[in-house]
């Protein structure tokens, strides 16, 4: 048994696993001594602290992540058993491994008849993919596969309500905790063990716990009777279930150990555990963020600087490409500008003055037409009161003989130059009366709008 090979053998055959990587982990993990190896497989250490202390929780907060790998709190129940107990235990050993290597050997003989009766089935269309009649069109990692089928089992035995467990590998869901700044909250399933229901229906499961993972930290979860939560377990040296820890991502794909929590909790003792690592752990998460956007920041400024400063170059080479073109266009230019600036200057003489023109006939037509109304009478039984209201709301009234004509109202509205169109007409609402061509002749007392009344401009 001193071959490294034949212990590996000796290993696989006792416990039954078929992953050559992970026996080789386990063994290295126990110094290739097998009795203990295949001890922290079979057998349960109850006399390990449910939870690590609050100090080590506290120097591991502190620590640079940067600068630790995989962190454990000290256990010192994991020490190698002494010289007089492997005596004394040698018998039973024997005799365990004896059973384990025919146990281990019906198992490999029961796992080989289903390779080769699921194959069959899978050749005849039999097999659950071909009832199905689909085939995976993308094949995942074996980890995501587990991720998947253990969020998928979880909730079918617990419902929805629960934390929202990321369907991917471990060091992809410590990569995004890295990434989102948060830390990674981890659970380990055991579903055959008697606390395990009680747990997750009344802690892990609860909408308060589950609402605050969710707002706080990446959730993994894993089964250990899957390759990767077995995996993990060894790892984090579960020995109670259920069982969780938090970690923090640190470079180089390794990981901070911050607090874990073995055997059932309540409601309370969980969220205390977890407001509490998450306090302590918030100064390095906060200037991690930071320390982002600085770099983000930095290469932005670097990428605008460089930017702008290639800009600038292509600038003075295309100004020093352009200039005798330019001075030369320039000249041509000068006269065609002093040419066009005199013929601009005379067009705008001739603007002004026309303007000017228009402006003093259309004054001289206001003064006539003012003129043509005559002073404003008084109050009086035989004054009529008009109103006229413009399109833009402005209001204009005045007092007229009731003898006046609808014509001197048109006069009145051309007086006052407020409209700056020709075409419109005076009209009355209630009921509606246009006072066009036809009855510029009557009187205001011949056209009903004695003594008074309300008048507004409707443009054609």
């Amino acid at each position: 048994m001193g071959d490294v090979a034949d212990k590996l053998a000796y290993f696989q055959a006792i416990t039954g696993l078929e992953d050559t990587d992970l026996c080789t982990e386990i063994l290295s993990a126990h110094n290739w001594d097998l009795e203990l190896a295949i001890s922290s497989i079979t057998a349960t250490d109850n006399n390990r602290p449910s939870s690590s202390s609050s100090a080590s929780a506290t120097a591991l907060a502190n620590q640079d992540p940067q600068d630790v790998g995989l962190v454990l709190p000290s256990n010192n129940n994991n020490q190698p058993p002494g010289l007089a107990w492997k005596l004394i235990t040698l018998p039973f050993s024997i005799i365990s491994g004896s059973l384990g290597l025919i146990s281990g050997a019906i198992g490999l003989g029961m796992r080989a008849a289903g390779g080769v009766l699921s194959y069959s089935l899978s050749m005849v269309g039999l097999s659950r993919a071909g009832r199905a009649g689909t085939t995976p069109l993308v094949s995942v990692p074996q980890s995501t596969s587990e991720a998947m089928d253990f969020v998928s089992s979880f909730e079918r035995d617990y419902g929805r309500m629960r934390p929202n467990f990321v369907t991917e590998g471990f060091m992809d869901a410590l990569q995004r905790s890295r990434h989102e700044y948060k830390l990674l909250f981890v659970y380990l399933h055991s579903p055959e063990h008697p606390d395990t229901p009680a747990f997750c229906e009344g802690t892990l499961c609860n909408e308060m716990l589950a609402a605050f993972l969710n707002e706080n930290f990446v959730a993994w979860g894993g089964s250990v009777k899957a390759s990767e939560g077995f995996k993990m377990s060894n790892s984090l040296k579960a020995s109670r279930f259920p069982f969780c820890a938090v970690v923090m991502a640190a470079t180089n794909q390794r990981m901070a150990l911050l607090q874990q929590a073995e055997g059932p909790k309540s409601l309370e003792e969980m969220l205390t555990l977890l407001q509490k690592v998450l306090e302590e752990s918030a100064p390095v998460l906060v200037s991690a963020r930071i320390e982002a956007e600085e770099r983000r920041n930095n290469r932005r400024l670097r990428e605008e600087q460089d930017a702008a400063y290639r800009a600038a170059l292509e600038a003075d080479q295309a100004r020093e490409r352009q200039r005798k073109e330019e001075q030369e266009r320039l000249e041509r230019e000068a006269a065609e500008a002093e040419r066009k600036r005199k013929e601009e200057e005379e067009a705008r003489e001739r603007a002004a003055r026309e303007a000017a023109e228009r402006e003093a006939a259309l004054a001289k037509i206001r003064e006539e037409k003012a003129l043509s109304l005559g002073a404003e009478p008084e109050k009086g039984p035989d004054v009529t009161q008009i109103l006229v209201r413009f399109p833009s709301g402005e209001r204009k009234g005045r007092r007229f003989h009731c003898t006046a004509t609808i014509q001197s109202l048109y006069d009145y509205v051309d007086s006052l130059g407020s409209l700056e169109v020709d075409g419109y007409s005076l009209v009355s609402n209630f009921p509606r009366t246009v006072y066009g061509q036809e009855m510029l002749s009557l009187s205001l007392k011949e056209a009903g709008l004695h003594p008074q009344a309300s008048l507004f401009v409707e443009l054609k």
